[in-house]
């Protein structure tokens, strides 16, 4: 269901996730397998993705390409796969893990920070030791980035950033975040 570089896009995805999953004693096949499932819908015409994921807000509805993590979960329910933890590491990979659901962060993070992207090199190498700071970083960089653009965030990504314990802490004590390097980012 995908072209050719974005299947290459796919398996270092699997592969990565599946690797941090194991470094941090987590299950490294529901990481693969929610890293071989996350981009199915990602090259689905606009259409295709409005029909699968109706628009839960604005950024949907303008920006169709943001659905593809929900319409994914969607076309694999129909199909008949259940495993909740690889559903919901799928449909959070675009907007960020809600619940913490350890798959989820570790789709996420492979998925921004594969080799393939060549960039945050740093974000892959921490995962590999500290999946709860990778995270954090992945998080606040997309942030950053998307509002040093001056590019609304999507309300999901929103909710995980206020959610992490260094977004809480900084406002807690009315200090500032150091913003990270910027992140490309195309999920």
């Amino acid at each position: 269901m995908v072209r050719p570089r974005r299947y290459e896009h796919v398996l270092r995805v699997a592969d990565l996730a599946a690797q941090i999953a194991r470094a941090n004693g987590l299950d490294d096949m529901r990481a693969y397998a929610a890293g071989i499932l996350h981009d199915i819908a990602r090259d689905l015409p606009d259409a295709e993705l409005l029909r699968l994921a109706p628009p839960e807000c604005e950024i949907d509805a303008a920006h169709p390409l943001a659905l593809h993590g929900r319409a994914a979960r969607v076309l694999l329910e129909r199909w008949g796969y259940q495993d909740r933890v690889v559903l919901d590491a799928v449909e959070d990979h675009t907007t960020g893990p809600r619940g913490g659901n350890s798959v989820s962060a570790c789709v996420y993070i492979a998925d921004v920070s594969e080799p393939g992207r060549g960039v945050n090199h740093d974000i892959r190498e921490l995962a590999l030791c500290d999946l709860g700071a990778a995270l954090e970083r992945a998080i606040v960089s997309k942030v950053t980035y998307l509002q040093g653009r001056g590019i609304q965030v999507h309300p999901r990504t929103l909710q995980a950033y206020h959610a992490l314990p260094c977004v809480a802490q900084a406002a807690a004590s009315s200090v500032p975040l150091r913003p990270q390097p910027p992140l490309p980012f195309e999920s």
